[in-house]
């Protein structure tokens, strides 16, 4: 099967929606595993279950919960429906993504092979280790997973969720490596909408502390992590705010594979958000959450992404947020491997 190319979509699907482009988000719902109800796919219309399958698959990839097809969401159904095997893999630019390029990351990382994190990227670290696993195999070593390759991998059953990654063992050994302050460590900061008075106050909290600090506030996400990546940042932290009942917190978390430094310091960062907003959350907690959002995948660095709320309290806050926030930071750096307040 030939590679089939993401391209971005001009408007968004949602509720309300009819025609030829609904007919294709049934088809693929349906390939997802979310079959849509007979009536609205028979119609082609963007209807009640299709917003609710549409959500479902959200909440099964680590995206946004809102029933509306943009283009991430776009993306990761494409992504979603292909396996391992259907088409090569090899290095490619831009690098080919898709369920069957995790696949084929996390059974490589599950025998040993150090395929970077399971992502569903095929990136440099996806070659290398692709070809030491050919070399080991006895296999024709030219960086392309095909059929005898996916083959022997299938033999050797190294699909294993029960099995830490190698990728992320070495995250913890890296972690555990660092130095324990934040003098001259390079920090992503990056915000959307309409918090830059938080971010601003944020960012001067850290190089009051040594931290050598980039501010982000490009609209898109994509473009953010490409700059924390060329910036080569050590931590990516984002923050938004949103009209929700109580704040949330993700770092990036897939089947078998998660970032151990996103999950520290997303737990750390939930707590921090918990005391200065906890009367505003209506008894409820800061969640923390493992997601699939491109900031947090495209980003080659521990990185999490702050959702405040309610907006309400948020505001007025913002100068006990940002010490708190940067103070989280700090105690991170210190202990990265540990979600315990200093």
């Amino acid at each position: 099967m030939a590679s089939e190319e993401i391209t971005p979509i001009g408007q968004a699907l949602r509720p309300g929606d009819t025609g030829e482009g609904v007919r294709d988000l049934h088809r693929r719902l349906e390939t997802a595993g979310h079959p849509v109800a007979t009536d609205e796919a028979t119609a082609g219309h963007y209807g009640d279950d299709t917003a609710d399958r549409v959500a479902l698959f959200q909440a099964e990839r680590g995206l946004h919960e809102d029933g509306i097809v943009d283009e991430h969401t776009l993306s990761s159904l494409i992504e979603a429906g292909l396996r391992l095997g259907d088409r090569h893999l090899y290095l490619h630019a831009p690098m080919l993504r898709g369920d069957d390029v995790a696949d084929l990351q996390l059974r490589l990382g599950s025998l040993g092979f150090d395929a970077g994190r399971i992502d569903g990227i095929f990136g440099p670290d996806s070659s290398t280790a692709l070809r030491d696993f050919q070399r080991n195999s006895g296999l024709v070593l030219d960086g392309i997973a095909g059929a005898a390759t996916v083959r022997a991998l299938r033999h050797l059953g190294g699909r294993s969720t029960g099995t830490t990654p190698v990728a992320q063992v070495r995250e913890l050994d890296r972690l555990r490596r660092s130095r324990p302050d934040l003098d001259e460590r390079r920090i992503a900061l990056g915000h959307f909408g309409s918090c830059g008075a938080l971010a601003a106050a944020l960012s001067r909290g850290l190089r009051v502390r040594g931290a050598n600090v980039v501010a982000l506030d490009h609209p898109d996400d994509t473009t953010q992590a490409s700059t924390a990546n060329r910036f080569e940042a050590e931590v990516y932290l984002g923050l938004r705010i949103e009209n929700l009942p109580a704040p949330e917190v993700a770092y990036f978390g897939t089947e078998g594979f998660h970032s151990e430094g996103g999950l520290h310091l997303a737990q750390r960062c939930a707590s921090a958000l918990e005391r200065v907003l906890a009367d505003g959350m209506a008894g409820t907690g800061v969640a923390v959450r493992g997601m699939r959002l491109p900031i947090l995948r495209r980003t080659r660095m521990p990185a999490v992404l702050c959702t405040l709320a309610p907006p309400s309290s948020v505001v007025p806050a913002t100068a006990q947020l940002a010490e708190r926030l940067a103070a989280a930071v700090a105690d991170w750096v210190a202990d990265p491997t540990s979600s315990k307040e200093a």
